[in-house]
Order: C-alpha cells, then structure tokens, then sequence
C-alpha cells in the first residue's frame, strides 16, 4: 500500500513538462467549495502554487485560499485562547493539590496549544517545506490525464470512488486509494483501461515492523513496533506513477474527482525493508499510451506496467 507519497504539488511543473493545460475550472471549483466549508485536504505546496497569480482565474483562486487561511487562523487563535485558560487552570488546581484529572488537564492543554501553535505556524510560513508536498489518502494532488485528446492536469483525492458507487464506499473500503494490480480486471475493471491518470512522486512512505525491518524473529514477550519507511529511487528524479481515476457525480451533491496509485508485488529492495506492496513507475516513452488506454486491448495496458522503470529503492526511518 502506498500509505503516503512526496509529490510534486505545482502544476506548473507538470505544465512545463508535459505540455499540459491546467482545469482551471476543478482547481477553482475545489478552492471555491474548501473556502466554503467543505472538508478537502489540500496539501500546501498547492495553495503556494497559486502564491503569484498570473491570471484572473489564478487571482480568484488565491483569494479564496487566503479566505480559508484567514478562517482557520481565527478558529485556532480561538482554540490557542480556550487552551491556555485550560491549562492555567490546571495549574492552580496543581497548586492546592495533585490529581489524576487535573495533570490530564494540564497534558491534553499542553499538546494541544503545541499542535496548534505548529498549525498557525504553517499557515503564516512562507518558506517552503519538505512535508508541504506530502500527501496522505484522502488528501488532494494534481493528475496528468487526457481529456478530448488534450493532455490536462486535474486536483484529485487521492482515495478513489469508482462513478456508480455509493459514497459509503469511502468508509467501507479505506484502502481504495492503491489499485492492486492483481484486481485491475476485478474491482476496478470499471476505470481499468478507461481512465489512467499520472502523478509525481519523488518518495514514498509505508508502516513496516520495525522486526521485519531488522530481519530478526520477535524475543519471547516482546511486542513489535511499527515504523514508518521513506522509499526514494536512487536516480532522485520524479517517478511517473501510474493511476486509475474517476469521476464521481450524484444529483444534489458536488462532483468528486478522485485516483487510486496501482501498486503491484515489491521489488526484493522493498519486501526485505518489511514491505509487500510497491507502487508502478512507468516510462516516459509509455505516457501517451497509458494516458489514452484502448479497453479492448488490456494486454496492452498489462505490457505497459511490466515494462516499468525498475529504481533501486533506498529507505531509511522517516523523520
């Protein structure tokens, strides 16, 4: 499963390298309904992206980010206020004497004006960061896709709900984020050969046991620990990630774009790091075959992921 990825989050950059055009119009819709109240995850290196408009679709959209960061800084100054008096209140009532809920009190408000603190940090920040391109499911990422023989970039959640299901799908099946390759003719024979899409990824992220990791058989009594794994091709470029995307419509309610990253059995790097999945990088010389699938000729679509870049993953601990 690919749990979490590096992406490249500017679409200019995609853009630029694939001859692209923007859906200006996805991008505003998804700004407009964030701005709205909506509950989308957008990561920020795409809100920076927008940092300096060039056009009056990019101004608007930039305004509507500076809106929703303008909200959320309010409801966390008020949340930063709410805490603290917590937390002084916990403290006196330390000061007459020491109880179990009074030092929970005093642990939550601490925890909690620190995440917070890190909340308003982030949003007034205009240095970027690496983790401001990393997406996790349920998260948005710009999508290289072809739409009318054009080849477009679309925002999309990265969890995918294939068109025709019902939204419930979200919950019932969380990992649909990641296409198993072994199911593209099964639960996702709907977008297989229909809809392919391509992200950037420069690294990866899984939840490993810390015991397969080491290679070594749990002591008696000892508890195994999960770790998390970054996975970076040692060629340190963008990988052209192969996905499945849909679009999701139900009168009454807002159309969801959504994408699902293929990932297939790992390469011997990968498993002995304690993992059993990896995502599919293809080859630059496969984009516009993979982007403009033939359904009548899956083999074709199957040849195109078995002749996959092959990196050689490094991993370490992630920070």
């Amino acid at each position: 499963m690919c749990y979490s990825a590096q992406i490249e989050a500017d679409y200019r950059k995609y853009v630029k390298m694939f001859g692209a055009q923007m859906d200006m119009r996805e991008f505003a819709r998804l700004y407009w309904e964030r701005a709205e109240g909506s509950k989308a995850k957008i990561p920020k290196a795409m809100d920076d992206a927008f940092a300096e408009p060039r056009s009056d679709e990019e101004r608007q959209i930039k305004a509507w980010i500076d809106r929703y960061n303008a909200e959320q800084a309010t409801q966390l100054e008020q949340d930063l206020f709410k805490q603290r008096s917590r937390l002084a209140d916990a403290e006196r009532s330390l000061q007459t004497k020491v109880t179990k809920a009074a030092t929970e009190s005093r642990r939550i408000a601490s925890d909690k004006i620190d995440w917070t603190l890190g909340r308003l940090d982030d949003l007034r920040r205009t240095m970027p960061e690496a983790r401001d391109s990393r997406i996790f499911p349920g998260h948005y990422a710009p999508v290289l896709v072809v739409e009318n023989g054009q080849r477009v970039i679309k925002p999309m959640r990265y969890q995918c709900r294939i068109a025709g299901k019902p939204a419930s799908y979200d919950a019932k099946y969380p990992g649909t984020y990641n296409a198993r390759r072994d199911n593209l003719e099964g639960f996702w024979k709907p977008l297989f050969g229909y809809s392919h899409g391509l992200m950037l990824v420069s690294a990866f992220y899984e939840n490993v046991s810390r015991a397969r990791m080491e290679g070594r058989e749990l002591a008696e009594g000892e508890k195994d620990e999960n770790v998390i794994l970054e996975f970076k091709p040692n060629t340190q470029g963008d990988m052209l990630v192969a996905c499945l995307w849909s679009r999701w419509s139900v009168q009454g309610q807002p159309d969801l774009l959504s994408f699902a990253a293929i990932t297939e059995e790992p390469p011997a790097e990968v498993a002995a790091a304690g993992h059993d999945r990896c995502i599919v990088p293809i080859k630059p010389e496969h984009i516009d075959a993979w982007l403009n699938p033939n359904a009548a000729d899956l083999r074709a679509q199957h040849a195109i992921l078995d002749d996959r870049d092959r990196p050689y993953y490094d991993h370490r601990l992630a920070a």
